[in-house]
């Protein structure tokens, strides 16, 4: 399973989910909803739109949890 390391990186950056939801203009809910994990699917804009916020790469975004 993947899963978004969203949080973490948050959290090391000392930012703040509304921060990310301002500084990307994606709502807070789904940017809430990433965080936790509740996402299906996330496009290459919304992708695109984080890694530039956040200035890290998919590796950092992305972990693999091996079921």
């Amino acid at each position: 399973m993947v899963q978004l390391n969203l949080e973490n990186i948050l959290d090391k950056k000392n930012k703040t989910k509304y921060w990310l939801s301002k500084e990307t203009n994606i709502s807070y809910g789904n940017i809430s909803k990433m965080c936790n994990n509740e996402t299906k699917s996330i496009s290459f804009e919304v992708l695109s739109k984080l890694l530039i916020a956040l200035d890290c790469t998919p590796n950092d975004l992305f972990e693999v949890i091996k079921d």
